[in-house]
C-alpha cells in the first residue's frame, strides 16, 4: 500500500490544473448574474437593477434568437456529419493502399491543415472563392456565370461546412487508422483463403470493425450540436449572409460587446450552456449504452 507522503506528490502536480480551472472556469460563473439584470458597467454587477427573467422573456420574443438557434443546429449538424463519414472514408479508402511510403505522405499532408488558424484558413478562402479568384476563373473558362460564394446566403453555409470538413477530416481520420490497426491480420488472410474479395472483406471484416467507433464518435459529437465554430464564421461572415451564416455566438458578441447589451447577450450564452449541458449528459449516456464508453 502507498504511504500518505506519496499520495502528497500527486496532490502537488493536481494544484496548478485545479487554480487555473477555479480562475478560469469556476469564478468566472458569478458573471451570469448578469442574464438576470438590467446591466449597468458604472453601478456593477451587484448594484444594477434586478430583471429576473425578463432577459429571457425578450430573447424569445425576438425573431433572430429562432434565426440564430436554427442556423447554429443546422450548420452544426452538417459539420458533425460530414466530420464524421469523410473522415471514415478515407481512413477506410487510404488502408486499402498496400504503399505504405505513399499513405504516411497522404496522411502527413492532409494532417496539416488542422494546425492552421481560422484566420489564415478564412483568407485563403475569400482569396480562392473571391469574384475574380481561380473558382470564378474556373467557371467562366466552362462557360458559367461567377457566383459570389461570400455574399450569398445559400451558398455560404455549404462554404462553412466545406471548409471545416477540409481542414479537419485529415486530423479526425487519425481514430479511424487506430481502430483498422487494431484489426487482426489474420481475419483478413483467412477470408482470402476462403476466397472472399476484396470488397466482400471491406464490408464484412473492415467496415463492422470500425463501426462501433464510429457510432461512438457520432454519440459523443451530440454534446456539441450547438457550437458551429465562432472562430471559422467570425473571420468569414458579413451582413449580407446573416440569415444563414449568423450562429449564437457571434450574435452574443455582437449584441453584448457591440450594441452593449449584456443582459440578454449573458441570457443567451446562459441558455446555450445550459442546454449544451443537457446533451452533454445524454450523449454520453448514449455512448455507454451503444459503445459501452464511459469516463468514470
Amino acid at each position: 500500500m502507498l504511504n500518505r507522503g506519496f499520495h502528497k506528490h500527486y496532490y502537488f502536480m493536481l494544484l496548478p490544473g485545479l487554480v487555473w480551472l477555479l480562475f478560469y472556469n469556476l469564478l468566472p460563473m458569478y458573471g451570469i448574474l448578469t442574464a438576470f439584470k438590467d446591466f449597468n458597467p458604472g453601478l456593477g454587477i451587484l448594484k444594477s437593477p434586478w430583471l429576473g427573467l425578463e432577459n429571457f422573456r425578450y430573447m424569445f420574443e425576438l425573431d433572430d434568437s429562432k434565426l440564430i438557434f436554427r442556423n447554429t443546429i443546422v450548420i452544426a449538424f452538417a459539420k458533425m456529419v460530414g466530420n464524421l463519414l469523410v473522415p471514415l472514408a478515407f481512413a477506410l479508402m487510404l488502408n486499402e493502399v498496400k504503399n505504405r511510403l505513399f499513405t504516411r505522405t497522404v496522411q502527413t499532408a492532409v494532417y496539416l491543415p488542422h494546425f492552421l488558424s481560422w484566420v489564415i484558413v478564412a483568407g485563403m478562402m475569400l482569396d480562392i472563392f473571391s469574384y475574380n479568384g481561380p473558382v470564378n476563373q474556373g467557371l467562366a473558362a466552362l462557360g458559367a456565370e461567377k457566383l459570389m460564394f461570400f455574399t450569398n446566403e445559400k451558398l455560404f453555409p455549404a462554404l462553412l461546412v466545406g471548409s471545416d470538413v477540409w481542414k479537419e477530416f485529415g486530423f479526425n481520420a487519425i481514430i479511424f487508422f487506430s481502430a483498422l490497426t487494431s484489426i487482426n491480420p489474420e481475419m483478413y488472410e483467412a477470408a482470402a483463403i476462403d476466397g472472399a474479395s476484396q470488397w466482400q472483406r471491406l464490408t464484412r471484416i473492415t467496415i463492422p470493425s470500425v463501426l462501433p467507433v464510429a457510432v461512438l464518435l457520432a454519440t459523443l459529437s451530440l454534446g456539441n450540436i450547438l457550437n458551429a465554430g465562432f472562430d471559422q464564421i467570425f473571420n468569414m461572415y458579413n451582413p449580407s449572409v446573416y440569415s444563414t451564416g449568423d450562429i449564437i455566438d457571434t450574435w452574443v458578441y455582437r449584441a453584448g460587446l457591440i450594441d452593449m447589451q449584456y443582459g440578454l447577450a449573458t441570457a443567451v450564452g446562459l441558455l446555450k450552456s445550459a442546454v449544451g449541458f443537457f446533451l452533454i449528459t445524454i450523449s454520453y449516456g448514449l455512448a455507454y449504452r451503444f459503445a459501452n464508453y464511459r469516463i468514470f
